[in-house]
């Protein structure tokens, strides 16, 4: 049987990028992206992936509300002054619906609430890329 990374070898892997600072989100998140069929990477915070050579790469950011240092809307505020239009889905432990609908207002794609279950975040994915980006969705399966 092939696997995601097998189907994937003939079309350009879109790069969904993981920042949270919590170990095992960013331990578990990375497989579970790989298993839907995206490149995956995984930072612990904000500073750490605008320092690295992802930014210009991702094709979609799941971002952590609350994180020490830079806060996930910090980085979102961040990226929109460097001009960087990155689908961004946020993920949070907090039900403060005023972040949310910060967050929304600013262009997130999406919220979710931890936990969220597999078919949620593969669902955000694929409406953030579509709404956002313009990719053909059934190309990210």
């Amino acid at each position: 049987m092939e696997s995601p990374e097998d189907r994937s070898q003939d079309k350009c892997q879109l790069l969904s990028v993981v920042v949270d600072d919590d170990e095992s989100v960013r331990e578990s998140l990375p497989d579970l992206l790989k298993v839907f069929g995206f490149a995956a990477r995984a930072f612990s915070s904000a500073r750490e992936f605008l320092s690295s050579d992802c930014v210009d790469e991702t094709s979609c950011l799941i971002l952590d509300i609350a994180m020490p240092g830079m806060s996930g809307p910090e980085l979102q505020l961040e990226l929109k002054r460097r001009g960087k239009q990155i689908p961004i889905i946020f993920i949070t432990a907090q039900r403060n619906e005023t972040i949310r609908t910060q967050v929304l207002k600013q262009g997130a794609a999406g919220v979710l609430l931890k936990p969220f279950s597999d078919t949620a975040l593969l669902a955000a994915i694929k409406t953030a890329l579509q709404a956002d980006n313009g990719y053909a969705v059934k190309s990210i399966q």
